[in-house]
């Protein structure tokens, strides 16, 4: 198959549809097929790459997300010639819409991937608050429209499935959760040393345990609620560390934050890390934690579960597949139970070690391969069915 993938975002970038789009396009190709990503120009991309195009773009408000600028005659053009089989878009927006445009004016089958839920982000577009729930129906009503525009969608858990429902979406929505090399984020994958070294780098001593955050520091992760509890519990258990790794528009609100608690010596900001060695930083925790309900499947969750890491995380319905409460982590609901359950889990080493046990073991359900399998067999599907359909037409006809 001849498979073209439309994504704003993708590696270097560090976010979950980078990550999904670059593991898709790497299995895809291991078992023979062709794969195409159109996405936006980005500063620290690569100067060469195989099969991948990037179209001038700006940054998208403080998101981290960039829109692009395509010329769409040109590009159709071009994909004539290239007698591609199936579109695959992984957003809403710039390059999703070039995508959905060239499977309609290719008459190939178009399948979208679901990945954010947009209400959740309205509050980079609107000033003033009165606008939010304006912006949020807006969006849920953008969404539902280019959803039905597909021929099929993508979503990685049963709770964005029922929030599709709920928008209108009539397309076939089908349930497939990212997958993860895991092996890249596994305690095997790093050397004691090299984990030493990581934690002397970011201040922590030798018999500091690290609570750990990986990811955009931004307003709809509620890291600001992380770091107020820590306020509670940071004070009284000085061998621990708050290390939040990644970058955002919200890390200076929160470093200022730790500042007026009286907790900044205890708060570790480690901006944003090459994707290469995030598997490392993982590694440098005893616990993950995350406050975040704007989540479609918790990608960053399942990547510190896949390093041994516990969870502690706020309670979401994407996580029914995830967090076994008691078995690989806790999830909780308020600020008590965050730090309870918080320290049962750093205070007891037993505990602990059996918690990451099973951390380790419940991650192996989200594989690349399961993942890349089961989207190469909906592309089957689809294409069977396309060929069904013009054979129909063949004998009206």
């Amino acid at each position: 198959m001849k498979i073209g993938i439309f994504s704003d975002t993708y590696y270097p970038q560090i976010n979950g549809v980078a990550t999904s789009v670059l593991l898709l396009k790497e299995y895809l190709e291991k078992k023979g097929h062709e794969v195409y990503v159109f996405t936006t120009t980005d500063p620290k991309a690569p100067v060469h790459e195989e099969r991948v195009a990037r179209y001038p773009s700006i940054p998208f408000s403080n998101t981290g997300r960039r829109i692009a600028a395509v010329l769409y005659p040109a590009i159709e053009r071009a994909f004539k010639r290239n007698d591609f089989d199936i579109i695959h878009t992984h957003t809403e927006f710039s390059i999703g819409i070039l995508g959905r445009r060239l499977a309609r004016s290719l008459e190939i089958p178009h399948v979208h991937t679901m990945h954010t839920i947009y209400e959740d982000y309205t509050h980079y577009i609107a000033r003033w608050k009165v606008l939010t729930p304006v912006n949020r129906a807006l969006a849920r009503k953008y969404t539902a429209s280019f959803c039905n525009s597909a021929d099929r969608v993508i979503v990685p858990t049963e709770k964005t499935k029922e929030l599709l429902l709920s928008y209108g979406v009539s397309r076939k929505i089908e349930v497939i959760p990212t997958g993860l090399r895991l092996e890249r984020f596994a305690k095997s994958a790093w050397k004691p040393e090299e984990v030493e070294k990581a934690r002397e780098g970011l201040g922590l001593g030798k018999n500091d345990m690290a609570v750990i955050y990986i990811g955009r520091v931004s307003k709809e992760k509620n890291l600001d609620e992380i770091v107020s509890a820590m306020a509670a519990y940071l004070p009284f258990h000085q061998d621990v560390k708050l290390v939040l790794v990644g970058d955002g528009p919200e890390r200076k609100k929160l470093e200022s934050l730790a500042g007026e608690l009286g907790i900044l010596n205890q708060v570790i900001f480690a901006g944003e890390r090459p994707w290469e060695e995030i598997g490392l930083y993982y590694n440098v925790g005893d616990v993950f934690v995350s406050a975040s309900t704007s989540e479609t499947q918790g990608l960053t969750y399942i990547e510190a579960l896949a390093a041994g890491l516990p969870l502690v995380v706020r309670e979401d319905p994407c996580l029914r597949n995830v967090v076994q409460d008691g078995v690989n982590g806790y999830t909780f609901k308020d600020r008590n139970e965050f730090i309870s359950r918080l320290d049962s889990v750093l205070k007891d080493p037993e505990h602990r070690k059996k918690l990451s046990l099973e951390a380790e073991k419940s991650a192996k359900k989200f594989s690349v391969e399961h993942f890349g399998e089961t989207v190469l067999g909906l592309y089957s599907a689809l294409l069977s069915e396309r060929s069904q359909a013009g054979e129909e037409t063949v004998r009206v006809d």
